[in-house]
C-alpha cells in the first residue's frame, strides 16, 4: 500500500524506499523496529503534529495526599498548568461573589452596562491572585510525577485535579500519523544509518567481479541526510518557544 496505515507497512515503506526487494537491506529487524521508535520519539519531541494539548483530570486518592503527588499517564510528555484548586468565584451557591454581584448590580443585560460587571471580576481575580496566588508544579517525564508545592491538607478524597498538559500521537490510534512525509523519510534515513553502521566493517572486502563495500559512503549520506531533516523539524515543523512569538 502506498500510503502506510499501521507500523508494519511504514516499515516496509521505509525498507523499500532504500532498495527492497531489489538490493538486500542488511539491518535486522530489530534493528529497524530501535530506528523507527527513535524516529518517532524525535517527531513527538519537536514536530508540531506530534502531540496536542490536553486536559488530564485525576481524581484525588489518599495515596496521592499522602506522597504529595500524582502520577501521569507515559503519553504525556508535559505538564504546563493546573487550574485552581480554590477560587472564591468557583462557589456554587448564594454566597457567591459572582451571583451577588449580578444580583445587586445586573438589574437586566439590556439596559446596565456589563463593565463595572467585567472590571469588578477582574479586580477580585486580581486579589486571588497577589493574595493567595498559583500553586507552583514541577514536573519531569522521565519520572511521571506531578508535584504541587502546597499544603495538601486543603484537599479532600475524591476531587478532579485538572492538569492541563501535552500528550503524544499515538500512530497506533491515530494511523494517520504513519502517513507523515517528514517521519517516512527520517526513519528511512535512520535505516540508513543503521544500515551503513553495519556494513562498514567490510570495507575494502572485495566480492566475486571486483564488487567492494562501501558501507562508509552510505553512512556518511545518511549522516548528511539526517542533518537536513533535523533542520528541516527546527526551521519547519517545529513550533516558535512561546516567548518568542511577537
Amino acid at each position: 500500500m502506498a500510503v502506510p496505515t499501521s507500523r508494519s507497512e511504514f516499515t516496509e515503506n521505509c525498507l523499500r524506499r532504500l532498495g527492497k526487494p531489489v538490493i538486500e537491506i542488511n539491518v535486522d529487524d530489530d534493528q529497524v523496529s530501535d530506528r523507527i521508535d527513535e524516529a518517532l520519539r524525535y517527531y513527538w519531541d519537536y514536530h508540531f503534529d506530534g502531540s496536542e494539548k490536553t486536559y488530564y483530570k485525576h481524581i484525588i486518592t489518599q495515596q496521592d495526599i499522602d506522597n504529595k503527588y500524582i502520577t501521569i499517564p507515559e503519553n504525556i510528555i508535559g505538564v504546563v498548568n493546573i487550574f485552581d484548586l480554590g477560587s472564591a468565584l468557583g462557589l456554587n451557591n448564594l454566597f457567591n461573589i459572582r451571583y451577588q454581584i449580578a444580583l445587586n448590580d445586573l438589574y437586566t443585560l439590556t439596559s446596565v452596562s456589563m463593565v463595572p460587571y467585567y472590571m469588578a471580576m477582574s479586580h477580585i481575580q486580581f486579589l486571588e491572585q497577589m493574595l493567595i496566588g498559583k500553586q507552583p508544579i514541577r514536573y519531569n517525564r522521565h519520572m511521571n510525577k506531578l508535584y504541587i508545592d502546597m499544603s495538601w491538607d486543603q484537599i479532600a478524597t475524591d476531587n478532579y485535579l485538572v492538569v492541563e498538559a501535552y500528550q503524544v500521537v499515538d500512530p497506533d490510534t491515530y494511523t494517520n500519523a504513519w502517513a507523515d512525509r517528514w517521519l517516512l523519510r527520517y526513519a528511512t534515513c535512520l535505516i540508513k544509518q543503521q544500515w551503513g553502521q553495519n556494513m562498514k566493517k567490510f570495507q575494502g572486502m572485495k566480492l566475486p567481479g571486483g564488487l567492494e563495500f562501501n558501507g562508509q559512503k552510505i553512512y556518511d549520506e545518511a549522516t548528511q541526510e539526517r542533518d537536513v531533516l533535523e533542520k528541516e523539524m527546527i526551521y519547519t515543523y517545529s513550533l516558535p518557544a512561546t516567548d518568542m512569538i511577537g
